[in-house]
Order: structure tokens, then C-alpha cells, then sequence
């Protein structure tokens, strides 16, 4: 670091020291310097662009980085700064966009080789969002081609490693986002989720990741002219990864702005009332789907003794309700997804094509080989009934502690290794993929290492209630403490 720009100090920043590698800081320490004029944006992007080149020939993690047009932007950051503007969330901050998200300028690639020129010419909401905070985006993350697997590996950009294990997953399909904030590459990554793509990576590479509420954050997730299909519209989000939890909540502040563009966006939706003390929290192990590790098990009663520590009081419960929707994930995406197929059968890989033929192998236990339109329709409207009693059940216990899956990060390519290996991996999914079915938030939070591999714990809350799954996993964090960033191993 340039010496002219002195170290933040502890008063200022809450931490008793921090290292000269500007890489290794928090989003929040680099903004508020940034903003401060204690180090510039130029100085912050060369740092991380320098463990760019280090780290990410090792682990693949971001896909496309233009080092100049980084440099800019942090240029004009600085400039905007020195000139007194007013200064967003995000200032100065390095973030990347995964490979799925609209970036003015880049190929919304979807990891499939056909789509390697599908340039776009305006941003998705949400990268709109970050760049009015401020952000400087860094560059691409890889995604498994259509976002289609928790494993990040494609046929156009390639694989994407773990950087606890390279012989396992960094999850799917955020994995690209996930090792490149693990690595210490960005502070901060942008994600999306709709069974597990911003909480599985998160977990798997030991960082933290939110969902927030089906319409807290706008987004698109197709060109305009495109029609998205239902479950998209009602169970698709946009969701920050991160090292800590403190720059989730930064993450959030910059996405929050409206836009015309997403038909499920709520603008000004309120907050759901603070819930009484002492919390009442609901400690789930299993769904009845797939029964945990010892490593899970252990995750859970740790998070769980740390939360009783600070005076709330926990309760183990059932949630059959969950159970349910999982298994109606496969009804309503799967079966929507299958319109896609024969776009799938020819131009996508083959390893997106046997996870599809696995999927539905598995799917068909519950479904049969063609599920019907009554069947479809029957569907959509218990989703809604299960959402009401999911919502009951947390105006009792306003947070729910669970399993993000059931075992730790999976062998690279579990998913295509069997039908069987399969269908082991989709049960150990189901407290994550039930989730998104009935739109509530939900966060991974990392709570230590067992075998070389994280372990962590997924928290559940009431629509529009981020804000206690933010404390609860504050008051985890302080505990139990950061993993990242970490070398390649």
C-alpha cells in the first residue's frame, strides 16, 4: 500500500488492525477509506486486480476482467470524489456480476458457448443498482451453462474450483462468485437464486449469502422482449455473496432502487414489524428428506448455542411444510424448464444435459414421467396455502435455524456421476430448495471448518424481515468468526 495514505484507524473503522494487502480488507473498510480519502479507489481496484492475476488462473472464478476499464471507473470514482459529489454505498468498491446478469457492454454469455456474442446494451436493474452506488465492476463470474447446476462448470468458460478443495464443488451457479470472494478477489459478488444459487455457494466455499424476498430487489432476468416464466417471476432473486456479514448489509443499501422493468419488484415495501423479545427460534436437523452429517448436526447446535447465548430461545420443530415444497420445486420449475429442453438439446453441454436427465429421473418418483396441466395448476395453488402456514409458523418463531444441505460441498460433478448420486444430492438440497417455492429470505452464514471443508447454517425469516436474519447472523459471525479470504488449496 502507498504509504502517503496512512492505515484506518481502529476508532474509525471497529477493527483493531487490518492488513496492508488492500485486497484482504472488507467492502466496508474500502468504502468508508475510499470515501474518507484515506486510500483511493485506484489504489483499491490495482490490489484486487494484482490477486486477480495470482489466484484466479488457479480456480477460474471470473470469466471475463477488463483491467483498464476497471481502472477507469476507479479513476472516476477518486475524481468524484475529490470534485465532493455526493458518494453511494458502494463507492470506489470492486464487485463482479455473474455471467447470467445484463452488463452494458458484455456478452450475457449464460456459460453456453452459442450465447458467447449476446451483447448487452443496457444493465439489468440490479447492476444498474450497484453501479449508481458506486461500484466498480470488476468483471464476470462463471455460472454452469442456463444456471442450471450447483456445480460451475461449462463448456464456453470452463470450471471453476473451490478454493478450500479442488476436488469439490464451489456450489452452483453462483460458484464463480462464491471462489472469487473465498479467494479474496472482490469483497463482494452479485448472485441469483432460485433453488439455492446465492445460499449453496455461499456455504460451500465458506462466505455469506443472502436471498432476500421474492421483489425486495429489482431485477431482470431475460431480455425485455422475452417472456419469464412463471416461476421466475415469483421465486427468481437477486442477492449479494460476501465475507462478512457487515458487507451484505452494505450490499443491500445499494440494492434498492427502483425499476419499472421487473414485474415482481415491491417498491417501498415495508418491513415487517420488529418480532418480540426474546426471540423465539425454531431449530430444524431434518425435513425427513435426508438426514444430516455429524458435520451439519454439529453447525446447527453450535449456531444454536450462540443464539441462546445472547438470550434467545430456541426450540427444535418439524417443518413437513418445507418438506412439501421441495418436492413442488420440481413440479413447477422442472416442468416449466422442459419447454426450454429442446433448446437445451441443442446448444447446451453435456454435462447440463445428463443433470437434466437426472433431475427428471428423480423428479418423475413424485411427478410420473409427464406430469399434467391439472396437476401443474394443482401446484401453483398449494404453493399458496403453503406459504400462509410457512407464514404462520414464523410469526411463532421469526427465525428458523436449518440446514443450507445436508452435507458438506459435493464431489466436483456428483449430479452427473448416477441417477442415484442424484438423487442423494437433491435430498440433501431440500431445506434450500423448498425455500424459494413460497418467495421467503433465507442466508448462509459460515460457522467454521471440518475436514478441510466450511460448515454452516442456513437462517430463515418472515417476508420482508432481512433485518432479524441480519442479526441473528451478526451475533453468529462474532462468535464463530470469518474463514476468508484464503489461499488456493
Amino acid at each position: 500500500m502507498n504509504a502517503a495514505h496512512p492505515m484506518p484507524s481502529s476508532t474509525t473503522l471497529g477493527s483493531p488492525s487490518l492488513p496492508d494487502e488492500l485486497w484482504r480488507w472488507s467492502a466496508t473498510e474500502m468504502a468508508h477509506s475510499v470515501a474518507t480519502g484515506l486510500v483511493s479507489s485506484r489504489e483499491v481496484v490495482e490490489s484486487c486486480l494484482g490477486r486477480i492475476e495470482e489466484v484466479n488462473p488457479q480456480l477460474n472464478a471470473l470469466v471475463e476482467v477488463r483491467p483498464e476499464e476497471a481502472l477507469s471507473l476507479a479513476d472516476d470514482a477518486d475524481r468524484r470524489r475529490s470534485a465532493g459529489e455526493e458518494l453511494g454505498p458502494l463507492h470506489g468498491v470492486p464487485v463482479s456480476i455473474k455471467v447470467n446478469s445484463d452488463q452494458a457492454g458484455y456478452a450475457t454469455t449464460q456459460g453456453v458457448s452459442a450465447f458467447q456474442d449476446a451483447m448487452a446494451n443496457e444493465d439489468s436493474p440490479h447492476v444498474a443498482s450497484l453501479r449508481r452506488a458506486g461500484a466498480v465492476l470488476m468483471g464476470r463470474s462463471n455460472s454452469p451453462a442456463f444456471a442450471y447446476r450447483w456445480f460451475t462448470n461449462n463448456d464456453l468458460h470452463g470450471s471453476t474450483l473451490n478454493p478450500w478443495d479442488a476436488s469439490r464443488t464451489p456450489g452452483g451457479s453462483s460458484g464463480g462468485a462464491s471462489s472469487a470472494v473465498a479467494s479474496g478477489m472482490v469483497p463482494i459478488a452479485g448472485g441469483n437464486d432460485i433453488g439455492g444459487s446465492v445460499r449453496y455457494p455461499a456455504y460451500a466455499c465458506g462466505v455469506v449469502g443472502l436471498r432476500p424476498t421474492v421483489g425486495r430487489v429489482a431485477q431482470t432476468y431475460h431480455p425485455d422482449d422475452v417472456d419469464a416464466s412463471l416461476s421466475v417471476q415469483t421465486m427468481l432473486v437477486q442477492g449479494p455473496l460476501a465475507r462478512s456479514v457487515a458487507d451484505i448489509r452494505l450490499a443491500m443499501r445499494a440494492l434498492n432502487d427502483f425499476s419499472h422493468r421487473d414485474p415482481a419488484f415491491v417498491p417501498g415495501a415495508q418491513a415487517a414489524a420488529r418480532p418480540d423479545r426474546p426471540l423465539r427460534v425454531g431449530l430444524v436437523r431434518d425435513l425427513g428428506v435426508a438426514a444430516p452429517t455429524a458435520e451439519v448436526n454439529a453447525s446447527l447446535d453450535q449456531a444454536a448455542g450462540y443464539l441462546r447465548d445472547v438470550g434467545c430461545v430456541v426450540e427444535e420443530i418439524e417443518l413437513p411444510v418445507l418438506a412439501e415444497a421441495y418436492r413442488l420445486w420440481y413440479l413447477l420449475c422442472m416442468e416449466e424448464f422442459r419447454l426450454a429442453m429442446p433448446m437445451v438439446e441443442e446448444v447446451g453441454d453435456a454435462g447440463m444435459k445428463k443433470a437434466a436427465e437426472h433431475y427428471y429421473a428423480v423428479a418423475a418418483d413424485w411427478w410420473g414421467e409427464k406430469p399434467t396441466l391439472e396437476q401443474f395448476i394443482a401446484g401453483y395453488a398449494r404453493r399458496g396455502t403453503l406459504i400462509r402456514r410457512l407464514g404462520e409458523i414464523l410469526e411463532t418463531y421469526p427465525l428458523i435455524v436449518l440446514p443450507v444441505s445436508a452435507e458438506q460441498a459435493f464431489e466436483q460433478n456428483a449430479d452427473i456421476a448416477s441417477v442415484e448420486r442424484m438423487r442423494q444430492v437433491m435430498a440433501a438440497q431440500a431445506s434450500m430448495m423448498a425455500i424459494p417455492v413460497l418467495g421467503f429470505p433465507a442466508m448462509s452464514v459460515p460457522t467454521g471448518v471440518a475436514g478441510g471443508l466450511p460448515t454452516g447454517v442456513q437462517l430463515l425469516g418472515r417476508r420482508f424481515d432481512e433485518e432479524t436474519l441480519l442479526e441473528a447472523a451478526t451475533v453468529i459471525e462474532a462468535r464463530a468468526g470469518t474463514f476468508t479470504p484464503i489461499d488456493p488449496r
